[in-house]
């Protein structure tokens, strides 16, 4: 679904995640991306309270623990910035607010940015709920991906 309805130019970096827990298992995903030569990155917990860097995870690097049940690229891996951030989802409701673990990562990472990129959500359908309070510094997603389809959120 991601492939065929996320719009994706050639040489945009693409910000992906290592599944945890009972995350979407969205390695198939980076597999045919790094596979097809698409630039792909991973996060990395630096500290409690910054942002996550984003390296780079170029074909035939290995990956390494990083933290909370994830793998990344190594500490010499270009650091980069994504044109697109695919995020891992507790919960989403209709109004494309999202609802993660809950240690702000995303949200830091995000507001360090000099420009927004493209936000998409990876999800299972069960996980949407009625709503989700949204606070001041919340992003909303841009796009959804589930295992069912792709949908599109307007800013709302």
């Amino acid at each position: 679904m991601f492939l065929e309805g996320v719009p994706l130019v050639s040489g945009q970096v693409v910000a992906l995640y290592w599944p945890i827990r009972d995350e979407i298992d969205c390695k198939p995903l980076l597999t045919r991306l790094v596979d097809s030569g698409q630039p792909v990155c991973l996060p990395v917990v630096l500290g409690e309270d910054m942002p996550l860097e984003l390296r780079l995870w170029e074909d035939g690097q290995p990956l390494y623990p990083s933290g909370f049940g994830t793998l990344a690229p190594s500490e010499t891996a270009p650091v980069v910035v994504p044109d697109i951030v695919v995020i891992p989802l507790l919960a989403f409701d209709a109004q494309g607010t999202r609802l993660g673990y809950g240690r702000g990562y995303y949200d830091r990472t995000l507001a360090a940015m000099a420009s927004k990129p493209l936000l998409v959500g990876y999800a299972f359908d069960a996980q949407e709920v009625e709503t989700i309070p949204r606070l001041a510094h919340d992003l909303p997603l841009d796009i959804l991906v589930t295992e069912t389809g792709l949908r599109r959120f307007e800013d709302t």
